[in-house]
């Protein structure tokens, strides 16, 4: 098996598991708790192939969609902000480029920022969904009301959870991508 055969292999398993982990999660309300931005970062770090690092956590994005529309009481698809959410996703994705060095502290780092940027664009997306008026007052009044969600009680379903599960999910795809590449590698020399 080769280098792109096996990585694309492991990313294909990273895909289903976290569709499956979103809807399950959306299911039984752990918001958050899903390694989408995570797989965005691995997949734009380890594939050469960029269109794929692309397609990949956008799919894992769209196929949960679809799974928690037809498999839960919560929609799908909700309008213009997911579109923005994508858009935020594929943005994680390319920022995954640039993490070369993959050492603990530039995972944790390209982590938390995957997290914050998807905080401020999802929320630029629920104030271009005129939930709040169009102009700079409802600008800020949407990410004024963001914050005391984000540290409400919710914020271990919310906040919290985007955090961790973007940390644990990275380092999990990072170490067992590593664990396996060194896995075949003793393989090839023996």
């Amino acid at each position: 098996m080769n280098k792109n055969s096996l990585q694309i292999l492991i990313v294909l398993i990273v895909i289903v598991l976290t569709t499956l982990m979103r809807i399950f999660n959306t299911q039984f309300h752990i918001y958050h708790l899903v390694p989408i931005a995570a797989l965005g970062i691995f997949s734009g770090s380890i594939l050469s192939n960029k269109p794929i690092a692309y397609a990949i956590p956008l799919l894992a994005m769209l196929l949960s969609d679809i799974g928690i529309g037809l498999l839960t009481n919560t929609p799908g698809f909700y309008g213009i902000s997911q579109f923005v959410n994508y858009g935020a996703l594929a943005l994680i994705t390319f920022t995954g480029t640039f993490l070369t060095n993959r050492k603990v502290l530039n995972i944790a780092g390209f982590s938390i920022g995957g997290s914050l940027l998807f905080f401020v664009l999802s929320n630029f997306g629920a104030f271009l969904s005129e939930l709040y008026p169009m102009n700079l007052q409802g600008f800020i009044e949407c990410y004024a009301m963001a914050i005391p969600f984000y540290k409400s009680e919710l914020a271990s379903t919310f906040f919290f959870n985007s955090f961790l599960g973007d940390l644990l999910f990275s380092f999990a795809a990072f170490g067992i991508y590593q664990g396996v590449k060194s896995y075949f590698t003793s393989l090839k020399t023996a």
